[in-house]
C-alpha cells in the first residue's frame, strides 16, 4: 500500500459535506481518497507540497469525439453543416484502425494536460473491431479514466447507399466481443457505454435495438439530439422510448436544444442526464444550450468539448463559456418578463465547476467513482499553480477555478491514484510522444488528401 499526502493550500472539495478548506490536507491510499482533514498528522510514503497550490477535483469532459483530434481548427469558420459534409461525409469514413489510435492517443493525453482526469470519449466513427480496439488501446495508454463510447460509423457513399446509417444498429458481434473480453468489468479505469444514433438520426426499431443491446449487456448509452422535429427521422421518438420505458438514468442525451419544454421535463422526470458543449452549440445552433432549462427543472448539467475541429479542447474554456451564456440568459429572461432587477447574482460560480465535475461524473455512471474529493472515492486530482500571475492573488479559490483558470495554470493532474502530470509536465514518455505526434501528423495529412479536403485560411 502506498500512502500520499497532499498539503494543500487551498481544498476545492464539491462535496457539500467538506465544502472548500484552507491550509488542509487529503490522503491518498494506493488509489483511493483516504482522509481529509486539517491537519491529518498521517504517515506517508510520498509527501506532496501545494501549499501555494488550488487542489480540486478533476475536471469531466463529458463528451468528447477524440478521435477528431489530429484535425484541430480546421473548422472554425466552417458552418453547421459543414461538420456533416466534410467529416461525417468524407473524412470520418476513411479513418482506419491506427488513425483512430492516434486521434484518440493525442486527444486524451491533452485532456490530462488540461486538467480532465475522466473523459467520455463518444466514438462514433466505428467500422470495424480493430478500429474499437485500437480507440481502447490509446485511452488505456494515456491513464486518463475514460469510457469508450462505442458508435457504429458512417460507412463510404456507395455502402450507406445500401445500408443506410438511420436504419443500422449496431452489429451484436462487436459489442458481445469487446464486452465478453477486456470491457466485460465496470471497474477498471477505461470501461464500456453504447453511442446510439437516436431518434433524431435513426429510426425507431433502430433505436430500440441498440437502446435493448445496451440493456442486455449493462451499458450505459448515449445519443445525439441536435435537430429541429421537422428534420428529425423520428419527431416524437424521445417522448415515445420514454413512455414505452426505455430511457432512464442509464440514458445521456447530448444537446437537445431543440427540444420542447415538454420533451424536456418528459426525460429530466425519467432520470436521463444531459451533456452540453456550449462552445459547439453557440456556434451552430440557433437555440439555447440546456444548462439553465436543465438547472430550473432541478437537474444537473454536465459539460463535453465535443469537436475539436470546432472549438477548443479546454474544459475550463467550455465550463466558462457555459457559466457566462446561462447567465446572459437569465439576465435576458428577467429583463424580458418585466422584472426587478437580480439582487444576488442568478447562477452561483459553484453550479458551473459542478456541471464539470460531479454532473459529469453522473452522466457517465461514475457519480459513486469520481467527481468530488470525497474519502472513498477514486483519487482523480488537480492542482493548480495559484503563484501564477493569472490566479494571484487568489482570494476564493472557486472563483479562481471557474473565473480565472486556463489549462496553463495545471501543475499537477493524479488519475487513480498515479500522477500523470508534475511540475507542468505530463510523465508521457517524451520521445514516444513526439513519435506520436509525428505519426499523427502524417495522418491527417494523408485523410485529408484523400478527402481532397483543404483547409481554409482565416487570411
Amino acid at each position: 500500500m502506498t500512502r500520499t499526502l497532499i498539503k494543500c493550500g487551498w481544498l476545492v472539495s464539491v462535496d457539500p459535506a467538506i465544502g472548500v478548506l484552507t491550509d488542509a490536507e487529503l490522503l491518498i491510499e494506493d488509489d483511493r481518497i483516504k482522509a481529509i482533514g486539517k491537519p491529518l498528522n498521517a504517515q506517508a510514503d510520498v509527501v506532496i507540497d501545494a501549499s501555494d497550490m488550488i487542489v480540486m477535483p478533476g475536471l469531466i469532459n463529458a463528451h468528447m469525439h477524440t478521435w477528431q483530434s489530429g484535425l484541430r481548427a480546421i473548422g472554425c469558420e466552417w458552418v453547421h453543416l459543414d461538420y456533416f459534409k466534410y467529416l461525417h461525409g468524407n473524412m470520418a469514413t476513411l479513418y482506419g484502425p491506427e488513425d483512430n489510435y492516434l486521434g484518440n492517443l493525442i486527444g486524451a493525453l491533452n485532456q490530462i494536460n488540461c486538467g480532465v482526469t475522466s473523459l467520455f470519449d463518444y466514438c462514433h466513427n466505428i467500422t470495424s473491431l480493430e478500429q474499437a480496439e485500437r480507440s481502447i488501446d490509446a485511452l488505456e495508454e494515456s491513464g486518463i479514466r475514460a469510457l469508450f463510447g462505442l458508435g457504429n460509423g458512417k460507412l463510404r457513399p456507395e455502402e450507406e447507399a445500401r445500408n443506410p446509417f438511420e436504419k443500422r444498429p449496431h452489429p451484436r458481434e462487436r459489442i458481445d466481443h469487446l464486452r465478453r473480453g477486456r470491457m466485460a468489468s465496470n471497474e477498471q479505469r477505461v470501461t464500456m457505454a453504447l453511442a446510439i444514433s437516436g431518434p433524431h438520426w435513426g429510426d425507431y426499431d433502430t433505436a430500440i435495438s441498440n437502446l435493448e443491446l445496451a440493456k442486455e449487456y449493462g451499458l450505459l448509452s448515449s445519443s445525439h439530439a441536435t435537430k429541429r422535429k421537422k428534420f428529425c427521422v423520428v419527431p416524437d421518438g424521445y417522448i415515445r422510448l420514454a413512455k414505452a420505458g426505455y430511457l432512464g438514468p442509464h440514458h445521456n442525451i447530448v444537446h437537445g436544444n431543440y427540444l420542447d419544454d415538454e420533451e424536456l421535463k418528459l426525460l429530466v422526470d425519467c432520470g436521463v442526464s444531459f451533456t452540453a458543449t456550449v462552445q459547439t452549440e453557440l456556434r451552430g445552433y440557433a437555440a439555447d444550450p440546456l444548462p439553465g432549462r436543465l438547472r430550473a427543472l432541478g437537474a444537473l448539467p454536465s459539460l463535453g468539448v465535443d469537436v475539436e475541429p470546432r472549438v477548443s479542447g479546454e474544459m475550463f474554456r467550455e465550463m466558462q463559456i457555459a457559466l457566462l451564456h446561462a447567465l446572459s440568459i437569465a439576465q435576458r429572461n428577467n429583463e424580458y418578463e418585466g422584472a426587478k432587477p437580480f439582487e444576488r447574482v442568478p447562477i452561483r460560480s459553484m453550479e458551473a465547476l459542478e456541471w464539470a465535475t460531479i454532473g459529469g461524473a453522473r452522466a457517465m455512471g461514475l457519480e459513486q467513482v469520481t467527481g468530488s474529493l470525497t474519502p472513498g472515492k477514486k483519487a482523480d486530482i488537480v492542482m493548480l499553480r495559484a503563484t501564477d500571475l493569472n490566479l494571484f492573488p487568489v482570494h476564493d479559490p472557486v472563483y479562481s477555478i471557474v473565473e480565472q483558470a486556463n489549462a496553463g495554470n495545471v501543475d499537477t493532474v493524479i488519475v487513480d491514484g498515479a500522477i500523470l502530470k508534475r511540475g507542468g509536465k505530463l510523465r508521457f514518455p517524451t520521445e514516444l510522444l513526439r513519435q506520436r505526434m509525428s505519426e499523427l501528423s502524417a495522418s491527417v495529412t494523408r485523410l485529408m488528401q484523400e478527402a481532397n479536403y483543404k483547409v481554409a485560411r482565416a487570411s
